[in-house]
């Protein structure tokens, strides 16, 4: 791509607004501009790379025997109100009335919905298990939005729901989960925390938190020092498996929220860290707190209607791109992990308009295009020093500066974002990292 096609609207300052270095940088790098209170319009390269984090998970679900649907934002009152939670819910959701006074709502989850699916087409238990997801934006009227993305009012969501026969098949259903949770952050360069966690509104009696640990963190979280250190081995997953034992790796570590801390339940002491957390997902089992009052019924194998077994599981994919940059970060700007960044190389040229700048960079660029690299060419008219504190700003991982004096001595910076590190390449030296 092309800097001069690409819309990039950088800030050179710092906005008031913003509280945490996230919403800083998002709205610096021109990823994102707020449209009301909590509610934002994402631009060019924030949209990116919330596809990336999308796609990440959308694969996972598949892998891990998801059927992805799509369910409407706008909900039905009357689904709620079988439920149970219309009323309960609280000022948190935003009800509306079409023009035939129809009480309608815009979906902070969508529980309801998906039973409503469920119990109009599955009739057996030969059909289970089932898990069904979707990814859609979401609504909930925030008391106090704020921290940009990571606390707005309207947000993308992945939820999956899990339908099961018995109670041993929805823990079976709930492990799949878990573990896909493990892989799907372990894919976009993330370590994240399973805790015992609250339930919340949504209900039940297991839940497990998601976290990252950042110093910017909206919560406190407690957690086994061990647990830091801990290096998974789920180098490939079975999810046909009974997945007990690979949870049990997670959960025999201490991890709690502060809602579920005790430390009673801890010893010694002196392992037990205290620390801020960022949640990125969290899984419910609720067994049938919707399916009974929503008569959400299947034929078992002894022939008898019972009320299904269910779960859901929630990955905030928006609060994500935040969480991700509170978590990679350094005083210029974003450093993004491999996984999800927008273009993997930043080709600067430092001063268009020189023939032979230019020759370098064309070649450079076409080459990369032709090895089907993501590469973003800065081909500005700019001065160096912003279009190198750009690219710093935007954190691709390696920047490729392109200049006179290089030119003349036919030796080529590239800069590691991460590390800081410039080594100086011959053009052969540069091709051959950049293949390899």
């Amino acid at each position: 791509m092309l800097l001069t096609r690409f819309f990039l609207p950088v800030l050179k300052e710092n906005p008031k607004e913003a509280e945490i270095i996230s919403h800083t940088y998002m709205l610096r790098a021109g990823m994102i501009q707020q449209s009301s209170s909590g509610i934002y319009s994402w631009l060019p390269l924030g949209k990116m790379v919330l596809e990336k984090i999308t796609d990440i998970c959308r694969q996972e679900m598949i892998k891990a025997g998801a059927n992805e649907i799509l369910m409407p934002t706008l909900q039905s009152a009357e689904i709620w109100k079988e439920s149970g939670r219309y009323e309960d819910y609280g000022k948190e959701m935003l009800r509306i009335k079409d023009r035939n006074n129809r009480n309608l709502l815009y979906g902070p989850t969508n529980e309801e919905l998906v039973t409503e699916i469920f119990r109009t087409h599955v009739k057996s238990y030969k059909e289970l298990p089932m898990n069904l997801f979707h990814i859609q934006w979401k609504f909930r009227d925030e008391l106090r939005p704020r921290f940009g993305v990571m606390r707005g009012r309207e947000f993308l969501m992945k939820d999956a729901y899990s339908f099961d026969s018995d109670y041993n098949s929805s823990i079976k259903s709930y492990n799949v989960m878990f573990i896909a949770y493990m892989q799907l952050f372990k894919k976009m360069g993330l370590k994240a925390i399973p805790m015992k966690a609250d339930t919340g509104p949504i209900g039940g009696d297991l839940s497990h938190e998601f976290i990252i640990i950042a110093d910017t963190g909206e919560s406190e979280v407690f957690l086994e020092k061990d647990f830091l250190n801990f290096q998974d081995s789920l180098p490939n997953i079975n999810y046909f498996d009974d997945l007990q034992e690979r949870v049990n790796q997670y959960t025999s570590f201490y991890a709690a929220t502060e809602e579920k801390h005790d430390a009673r339940n801890f010893y010694p002491e002196n392992n037990l860290i205290k620390a801020r957390g960022i949640e990125v997902g969290h899984i419910f089992h609720f067994g049938q707190k919707y399916s009974l009052p929503m008569n959400a019924t299947i034929t078992d194998y002894e022939g008898k209607n019972v009320s299904v077994y269910m779960g859901s599981y929630g990955v905030g994919l928006s609060r994500l791109v935040a969480a991700v940059i509170e978590a990679n970060h350094d005083l210029k700007g974003i450093v993004w992990p491999k996984e999800i960044t927008p273009w993997d190389y930043n080709l600067i040229n430092i001063k268009s308009g020189d023939v032979d700048c230019d020759n370098i960079c064309s070649k450079l660029y076409n080459f990369m295009k032709d090895k089907q690299l993501n590469v973003l060419y800065d081909d500005t008219d700019e001065r160096v020093g912003a279009k190198l504190a750009r690219a710093d700003l935007i954190g691709l991982p390696y920047q490729i500066i392109i200049g006179p004096r290089g030119i003349k001595d036919k030796l080529y910076d590239l800069k590691c974002r991460k590390s800081g590190i410039i080594s100086k390449l011959s053009y052969n030296e540069l091709l051959n990292f950049i293949q390899n």
